[in-house]
């Protein structure tokens, strides 16, 4: 208690100390010192010089004076006196007068304008402002006018500590790698102080830290913490909250301060080794699992974080090694055992494997602290599970001759249920692959017969598939594919590789080959062909033509003799036989055509045909095709001029829809009148020509002969045209003999309704009374007319 009452007693007393001592020389001192207005030619006595009076000459000047301090913070009862400003020209009347002007002049700072004291008003605060320029002037009080000129002064406001520290960038946050040793680097502090760093120690800073010891300390001075501790786990503590203070004047007594806060995280480094969480595990599977799938999962921890946690799965030893497989999971960090190869219950119903997990990422530093890595055991046991049947071959291979019986047997497969149980087995052909039957297979003991006749020369191999099913279990199936190779008999007799027509020249010369031909043979024996030919019996004699067998399997014909000639005989056959050499061995007869033809001299085939024997000398057969090309490209051009001249001469023959004439019909039956409809067909009358579907156009060409026109004089060049086209125009219509001629169309029907009643002369002519075709005139000009024509048929047959 007596230390705190005194440290509180001299956080009170010493605030006013410093005032005292930095106050008072200010106010007693500056008038005194450096703030008086001494007269010009004014002496003051210097003490201390050299013991003796000694006097200061100065030439004649207004004013002299140096700065003025005023303390910052201070609020007194009273205004605080800055200083005097006083002139020589002042004989202590009151006719001088003092003005001030400048920053906070009238507000900040007052002047007495008698005396020239200036005070304060205000409280001052150095951090906002640290100095104040301001002029001061002389002036006649009862005329304003100025008795010296203006002259500027500087009022600076002295320095407090009335700041404490501030952490301007606070809270820190900070890494630090754990195990890390004494002294090792963690971060760096900033405090300011906005005091006066020149004047005095209020702005001279010490740092220090209040919690997180003893695990961190700080540079006082330069305010690097560091560890404290050394091998600091993060396993045991990852984050530590460290308080930092920064006090003014020094660190000493009365100073201020401030706080900020460093939050430091511990970053892992790997010093730790996995774990299993247990030192044995067991599994079960059944046999039947599909490679590749999950057995189970093993689990190593790891203290550790991120890159220094991961671990890696090996299986080190076992008797499973070669069956199951161990994987690192990426997310889980888990061992993950998967099948490699099948299982097989029947045959080993357990497997112990030894697992190991080691660390991926090794840290040398903490590599003697162990090995980074344990190990587990793994008990795996196989469950038994209905399997499919087994065949005894994953694939069979039968081979069979093409001649083999039908029924016979080609091969056999085996299967069995590999289940305790074992059930009986039952076999079947797939039929999608044997869609002709050409195999047949036994249910019970899997023999494979054949069905249909085999051909190796169609088909040589045949690819079957053999389904076995569990009779106790239909569900439970196998397949396996079986090749069928039909093997060669010799059952087919050689033949010419193709059809040969040999050509002899009729200036061939005796030994001369005619022709060189293969044979071919459907079979393929194993020491491959060797043909043999061979003319017939009745021609072994053959006065013309002999053969020659060659190495390589071919036979040559030969010419016996020279002479040869076309208009002799054309064409000769020559029979050979050839046979091969299997067993038995099999021959067939083909003939050889040989035609005698033309040859140039130096042997080249020119004409093969009799006829061409007679054309002239020097006339190929190129130059005939060539002729008979260009007649018939003759005929074309005469067939198509006929056609041409043919279509320009047929008449200009108007369809039934455009004949816009009538025509003419003529028929001898007088009929019974419009209501006989049985003397005859009126449809007839209708249309007499239409019946075949074509109505012809029946012009009549009248009797009138119209007399030539005489021929016209030559028509000077000066002649009107327009009267000339009207000319010839008026002829024209007035020739009747010129096309197209008039022609009468009858219709068979009239209509029905029509407001102009009958238009028929027949009936007009029965009626006796008087016909008046005036009445036409109103229905328009085509009408008037035609009632003009009527009206005067009418007078003309009165007269």
């Amino acid at each position: 208690m007596p230390e705190k009452l005194t440290e509180m007693l001299m956080d009170v007393w010493t605030p006013l100390i410093i005032l005292w001592i930095t106050v008072l020389p200010s106010i007693y001192m500056a008038p005194l010192n450096q703030s008086q207005i001494l007269p010009s030619g004014s002496s003051i006595g210097l003490s201390g010089l050299s013991g003796e009076q000694k006097v200061l000459n100065r030439s004649k000047r207004g004013w002299v004076w140096n700065q003025m301090f005023v303390l910052e913070e201070f609020s007194g009862p009273e205004p605080i006196l800055v200083g005097r400003l006083h002139t020589d020209l002042d004989p202590g009347s009151s006719k001088i007068k003092y003005i001030l002007s400048g920053d906070g002049a009238g507000t900040i700072f007052v002047i007495n304008d008698k005396t020239g004291d200036i005070h304060a008003m205000k409280r001052l605060d150095r951090e906002e402002k640290a100095e104040y320029t301001l002029t001061a002037q002389a002036v006649d009080r009862d005329t304003n006018k100025p008795l010296e000129p203006p002259s500027e002064f500087i009022i600076k406001v002295q320095d407090i500590n009335d700041n404490a520290p501030e952490f301007l960038d606070g809270p820190y946050h900070a890494t630090v790698p754990e195990m890390s040793i004494v002294g090792t680097f963690v971060t760096k502090v900033t405090a300011t102080d906005a005091d006066d760093p020149v004047y005095g120690n209020s702005a001279k800073l010490v740092y220090s830290i209040l919690e997180g010891q003893p695990y961190f300390s700080i540079e006082p001075h330069t305010a690097i913490i560091k560890t404290a501790l050394p091998n600091m786990d993060r396993e045991a503590k990852e984050e530590y909250f460290v308080v930092i203070q920064a006090k003014d004047m020094g660190g000493h007594m009365g100073g201020l301060s401030g706080t900020t806060t460093v939050t430091i995280i511990l970053t892992d480094v790997n010093d730790n080794p996995p774990k299993f969480a247990q030192s044995l595990y067991h599994f079960s599977v059944m046999e039947d699992i599909a490679l590749g799938e999950p057995i189970g999962r093993v689990k190593a921890n790891d203290l550790d974080i991120g890159e220094n946690a991961k671990s890696s799965y090996d299986i080190i030893e076992g008797d499973g090694m070669d069956i199951f497989e161990i994987t690192s999971e990426a997310q889980t960090q888990d061992g993950i055992i998967r099948l490699r190869k099948p299982l097989d219950f029947e045959t080993k119903k357990s497997y112990t494997l030894k697992v190991e997990a080691a660390n991926v990422h090794i840290d040398p530093r903490f590599i003697s602290g162990g090995p980074f890595k344990d190990t587990a055991t793994v008990k795996i046991v196989v469950e038994d599970a209905d399997e499919p049947p087994v065949f005894s071959s994953p694939t069979y291979l039968l081979e069979v001759h093409e001649n083999a019986a039908i029924n016979s047997v080609i091969g056999q497969v085996t299967s069995h249920d590999p289940d305790v149980s074992s059930s009986p087995i039952r076999f079947s052909i797939d039929r999608h692959t044997d869609l002709e039957r050409q195999f047949n297979i036994n249910a019970d003991d899997g023999k494979i017969t054949l069905a249909t006749p085999l051909d190796r020369e169609t088909n040589i191999w045949h690819n079957i598939t053999i389904v076995a099913t569990e009779t106790r279990n239909h569900s439970q199936v196998s397949r396996v594919p079986v090749a069928i190779k039909v093997l060669d008999v010799n059952d087919n007799a050689p033949e010419f590789a193709s059809e040969h027509d040999a050509f002899l020249c009729e200036n061939g010369k005796p030994g001369q080959v005619i022709q060189t031909v293969s044979a071919i043979d459907k079979d393929d024996p194993k020491n491959g062909h060797f043909f043999l030919y061979s003319l017939l019996p009745e021609m072994v004699n053959n006065p013309n033509f002999t053969i020659k067998k060659n190495e390589d399997n071919t036979l040559s014909i030969l010419a016996k003799h020279s002479g040869f000639s076309r208009q002799k005989q054309e064409v000769y056959l020559l029979p050979i036989i050839i046979s091969d050499s299997g067993n038995p061995p099999m021959s067939s007869t083909s003939t050889l055509t040989i035609r005698v033809c033309g040859c140039s001299s130096d042997g080249v085939v020119q004409s093969c045909n009799v006829e061409a024997y007679v054309l002239p000398i020097g006339l190929s057969m190129g130059a005939l095709i060539a002729i008979l090309a260009c007649i018939i490209l003759l005929l074309v051009i005469v067939v198509l001029f006929v056609t041409l001249r043919r279509h320009k001469n047929e008449p200009l023959i108007i369809k039934d829809e455009e004949d816009v004439r009538e025509n003419i019909i003529r028929y001898d039956d007088e009929g019974g009148g419009e209501e006989d409809t049985e003397a005859f067909d009126i449809a007839t009358l209708q249309n007499p020509d239409g019946i075949n579907g074509f109505l012809p156009r029946k012009d009549i060409k009248p009797d009138l002969q119209f007399m030539p026109r005489q021929g016209l004089a030559p028509v000077p060049n000066g002649v009107d045209v327009d009267e000339f086209i009207n000319v010839r125009l008026h002829e024209a219509d007035n020739d009747p003999t010129a096309p197209p001629y008039d022609s009468i169309q009858i219709y068979g029907y009239e209509g029905r309704g029509s407001v102009a009643g009958s238009l028929s002369s027949l009936e007009s002519s029965t009626s006796d009374s008087d016909q008046n075709f005036d009445y036409l005139s109103e229905w328009g000009p085509r009408f008037k007319r035609l009632g003009e024509l009527y009206s005067v048929g009418e007078s003309d047959k009165e007269t």
